[in-house]
């Protein structure tokens, strides 16, 4: 039996995943132990659970793999600041001590943390790294039912990747092409998410909710100011609008100028038509940047089966469109797209890639998304009974009478069963907070 532990960590979206024998076993995100969304710190919960989970103590893992490759990501900053020298003094005198003190050394930061779930760890050989964007394509392809797929992944940025396009084939699995930073699709979105006010890697789905109910009436600014977009996809950004590069914003004066608008304040200031018209445009253009990449990709390659990750793969509305055009046969998107699905590509591209082991079946490995925890009603009763709580225990049926009840009368009702999900979608498997009778008083089965 061999045994590998995937983490991601540090940025944003932190988890873990364990791959036993090729077996997805569990995965969980931090976030669902701390209740800190998005939270970036090392996943100690989320280690705590999988190794549980699988029934394993951290010191019988075989291998530990870090979804990315710290190294990498420095050197991409240090060329960074140097390229816009003196710019960006401020951000880089910012990061660099953090990078000096815990990311440069990570491997051991990494050790240090992992001995703190079991005293008898002590090889610290173990621990090996992988990279962003592969780690993203071997989350989507190798969980996936294809024998054979094209992966596209976007996102903010890895190292120094921010789109890649990947092969796979059996247990082989192949990065041919890379857009770099800063050229990104992903903080283009972030950026637009940041000018309208909203958090920056984690408002973009608010951001993707705003535009229903805008026009796209600066789509054309957009593709002529920002961004010299070619016909297959490829791209790259005009940096003087941005600041992201070096500074401590995304966007800079020249942004807000080129729109007509300073950056919304959440705190004083309410959305407008103007917002809704904005987010409108980017999420057009965000749908046209992945269409074009799509056609080309299935032109030039002829691959019947596309596999999406990456935080740009969250984008929901614009994978639908690539469904709708029916470009490719079959799509299977990783659910958990962001840095979290991260931990677990990270696991299995080393069962795969490294130990070279092969795909036995051609299945959907996820098992529905649902990796996490459970509880069961007899766990439930007796944290009710010590909390002293007001509960009452229906049936399965009387359960499913009430809450199709309570939902026609426009009441929240909180649901989970079986086992949580892993990634960002509510699917039922996550208890979420209620303002209903049912979120009050009831238990669920």
């Amino acid at each position: 039996m061999t045994s590998i532990l995937g983490i991601s960590a540090f940025y944003h979206d932190s988890a873990a995943a364990i791959v036993v024998d090729g077996n997805i076993v569990a995965a969980a995100q931090e976030e669902r132990f701390t209740r800190k969304k998005h939270d970036p710190s090392y996943p100690f919960n989320a280690v705590k659970y999988v190794l549980e989970e699988s029934n394993l103590k951290l010191n019988e893992i075989d291998h530990i793999v870090f979804f990315e490759k710290p190294f990498l990501k420095f050197e991409r900053l240090l060329e960074t600041y140097m390229a816009f020298a003196p710019k960006g003094f401020k951000s880089f005198s910012l990061s660099m001590p953090i990078w000096l003190r815990e990311k440069l050394f990570q491997k051991k930061f990494l050790f240090d943390k992992l001995k703190e779930h079991d005293k008898n760890f002590k090889d610290i050989s173990k621990i090996k790294f992988s990279e962003h964007h592969y780690s993203h394509a071997a989350s989507a392809f190798f969980p996936s039912p294809f024998e054979e797929a094209i992966i596209l992944t976007l996102d903010g940025v890895g190292e120094w990747a921010t789109t890649t396009l990947a092969i796979g084939k059996k247990n082989k699995l192949e990065i041919i092409k890379e857009i770099h930073f800063p050229h990104s699709l992903g903080l283009l979105y972030s950026a637009f998410t940041y000018y309208t006010g909203f958090k920056v890697n984690s408002g973009e789905y608010k951001l993707m909710g705003l535009a229903p109910y805008g026009e796209p009436v600066f789509k054309d600014i957009i593709l002529d100011k920002l961004l010299d977009l070619k016909e297959d996809g490829s791209f790259k950004l005009d940096m003087k609008y941005f600041n992201y590069a070096t500074g401590l914003t995304m966007t800079n004066d020249n942004f807000s100028k080129l729109f007509g608008n300073p950056v919304r304040d959440p705190k004083k200031d309410l959305l407008t038509q103007f917002h809704m018209d904005i987010a409108a445009s980017i999420q057009s253009v965000t749908e046209e940047i992945v269409l074009k990449i799509a056609n080309n990709i299935f032109s030039k390659y002829k691959i019947k089966n596309l596999c999406l990750a990456g935080g740009v793969a969250l984008n929901c509305v614009a994978n639908g469109k690539i469904l709708k055009e029916k470009i490719f046969e079959n799509i299977w998107i990783q659910p958990a797209a962001g840095d979290a699905g991260g931990s677990l590509g990270a696991a299995l591209a080393y069962w795969h890639h490294e130990l070279e082991k092969p795909r036995v079946e051609f299945q959907d490995k996820m098992k529905g998304s649902y990796l996490g925890p459970k509880f069961e009603n007899d766990f439930i009763e007796q944290k009710l009974k010590l909390l002293k709580a007001n509960y009452k225990q229906y049936s399965k049926e009387e359960i499913i009478s009430l809450t199709a009840k309570e939902l026609s009368n426009e009441k929240t009702v909180g649901w989970f069963q079986g086992r949580m999900e892993f990634g960002p979608r509510a699917l039922g498997g996550e208890i979420n907070i209620s303002r209903s009778k049912i979120g009050k008083n009831a238990k669920r089965t």
